[in-house]
């Protein structure tokens, strides 16, 4: 498609090509390209299908499943506007984005569906950027023609970031204590109680093995990694991260009704996994443990519900609480409740900077630091 000229009402429109895969581009069209049989040799097609899994676990399954999605939903919108998706036009895509900005989007108008938070924005042209690169066809997102349209949505729509209510201390020992002692409430009472206390990511949570897998690598396979139990001490998690792998300590609570490596063990022990997921789906008659991994949505509405039903923040209304809480929750909750030096909380949580575990530390530090005071007044 050539360049769209300099003002948007006077672009050409061609008939669009189907370009409404999202997935990874095909490997072996890469090797064709480079002068490769038509016919890929059996040797070269194991040589493709290993280059194509490593370039899938580049990402995870969520990213690219989110990417996905963006690229569907451009390519989808060129179609009704009658725009070509490849090659990427900084113009085109500047119209998208106010397109999504303004919510008139063709068809979402009608089903009720609100125009895009600026946020979301964002995370669809970093989608769609990961999608061109992909296709050979890199986006600049530099240009003019994008930028400055962001830049107008961000003036316009930007809102303050509203950050989910940190469960503190108290809060997770009435949310646990409002879990019965079934098989359900077993494992529901270990995944608050190990979330809380490792501060990891609902993903992370589900993505825990029972035992380190057999990979020569170590490499766990499907899971985000696994646990060790030593007994008296506490619980080793060893996670598979995006810069590489790194390990958090759980250490005993000072009781066994809120000890995380306590509620383990007994999950453990009557859920009877020996191996594989740590967490699984529960049948209806709540006596059978699945052999599939738990899905991470579970978490987030395990911490909501909990959390309603333990009357944490009571002084809100009912429809205001429900907004407050997720599976984040308890990552912002052990950051605000444990008072040690930052440097043990940002390690735990595994963050780069300093500032980035501040911004998880909900009400701990507010207004302890009294410039008022301090001033003379």
């Amino acid at each position: 498609m050539q360049k769209p000229p300099e003002n948007p009402h006077q672009i050409d429109r061609k008939p669009p090509t189907d370009h409404s895969e999202g997935a990874l581009p095909d490997i072996v069209d890469m090797v064709m390209s480079m002068g490769a049989a038509p016919r890929v040799p059996a040797r070269l097609q194991a040589l493709v299908e290993t280059a194509t899994a490593y370039a899938k676990a580049a990402s995870s399954e969520n990213t690219r499943g989110a990417y996905a999605k963006d690229w569907r939903h451009f390519t989808a919108w060129c179609r009704r506007e009658g725009f070509e998706p490849l090659p990427p036009s900084s113009q085109v895509i500047g119209l998208y984005i106010g397109a999504c900005a303004a919510g008139t989007v063709a068809g979402e108008r009608k089903r009720g569906i609100p125009p895009l938070a600026v946020a979301t924005i964002e995370r669809r042209l970093s989608g769609l950027a990961w999608n061109f690169t992909q296709r050979g066809a890199p986006m600049d997102r530099a240009d003019r023609h994008i930028a400055t349209v962001l830049a107008g949505i961000r003036r316009k729509h930007a809102k303050p970031p509203r950050q989910k209510e940190a469960v503190l201390g108290d809060d997770i020992k009435a949310m646990v204590g409002t879990l019965g002692h079934d098989l359900r409430g077993l494992r529901d009472r270990a995944i608050l109680l190990l979330g809380f206390a490792s501060g990891l990511r609902r993903s992370e949570i589900v993505g825990l093995d029972v035992v380190r897998d057999d990979h020569p690598d170590g490499n766990p396979g499907a899971g985000a990694g696994w646990i060790e139990i030593f007994p008296g001490q506490g619980v080793l998690v060893t996670l598979r991260g995006k810069t590489g792998w790194r390990q958090v300590e759980v250490g005993l609570g000072t009781s066994e009704q809120t000890c995380p490596v306590a509620a383990l063990d007994l999950w453990i022990k009557y859920g009877r996994i020996a191996r594989g997921p740590l967490f699984r789906r529960i049948y209806r008659d709540n006596t059978t443990v699945a052999a599939e991994r738990l899905a991470d949505k579970h978490v987030a509405r395990l911490v909501k519900q909990t959390a309603l039903a333990a009357g944490v923040r009571s002084d809100l209304p009912e429809a205001e609480r429900a907004l407050l809480f997720s599976g984040h929750s308890l990552r912002a909750g052990l950051a605000s409740s444990a008072d040690i030096e930052e440097r043990y909380v940002q390690k735990q949580l595994g963050h780069a900077s300093a500032e980035m575990t501040r911004k998880y530390q909900r009400r701990r530090d507010r207004f302890r630091t009294n410039l008022t005071k301090a001033s003379g007044l």
